[in-house]
């Protein structure tokens, strides 16, 4: 069987696909919270749209690899969310439940290309699938601090920084104004538990 006739490739397709709408959809949610001062947010989630796109680029690589080098259509049946609107906290909720969504996928897309021989894509889309995981985590403790009102509270003391200009102060509560360079309470680097499940993706 040629690559090109193989499930694994119309699978990553798919995924290039859903990387690339993934990468458009939290654009709009990093627009959403930068345009409501969480600037903070706003980063965080830009970090993740690069991430998104480097998905998008490795799943793309792998379809150009094969034996046809120029590939002028791929025709292939998927839906894709379409979800989110206008309100960042239940955006969050939503990018969350999307990556869930995408990891679970990604696992059936690994067994897939395990059984067809595509070894190296298969781990590609294990790799993948753990990251978003990554990435839910994150999504979903944005929007339980939001919802929740422990963005900028906490029980015990934490040390506060401004991402702006590195201020820092220790407390249960930050400043709303920085006290160093002004920025907005919206500056402040934000306090996640989220942790990756395999140290090989961590900075």
């Amino acid at each position: 069987m040629k690559f090109k006739d193989s499930k694994t490739f119309q699978n990553l397709a798919r995924s290039y696909a859903s990387e690339c709408q993934a990468r458009t959809r939290y654009e709009f949610i990093e627009y959403g919270a930068r345009y409501n001062g969480y600037k903070n947010i706003a980063d965080i989630i830009d970090e993740i749209v690069y991430q998104e796109f480097n998905h998008a680029r490795m799943f793309y690589t792998f379809i150009q690899d094969g034996e046809d080098k120029q590939i002028d259509n791929i025709e292939f049946e998927a839906g894709f969310p379409f979800r989110e609107k206008w309100d960042l906290q239940e955006n969050l909720k939503l990018a969350s439940e999307d990556e869930l969504n995408e990891s679970e996928i990604y696992e059936e897309f690994a067994q897939t290309a395990n059984e067809e021989g595509y070894e190296e894509i298969a781990q590609l889309f294990l790799d993948v699938k753990e990251v978003e995981e990554y990435h839910r985590q994150i999504f979903l403790e944005l929007y339980e601090q939001m919802k929740n009102g422990t963005l900028y509270k906490k029980d015990e003391e934490v040390t506060w920084i401004c991402n702006d200009c590195g201020y820092m102060a220790t407390g249960t509560e930050p400043w709303d104004e920085c006290p160093l360079c002004k920025a907005k309470r919206g500056s402040i680097k934000l306090i996640l538990n989220a942790k990756m499940i395999n140290n090989k993706y961590c900075n």
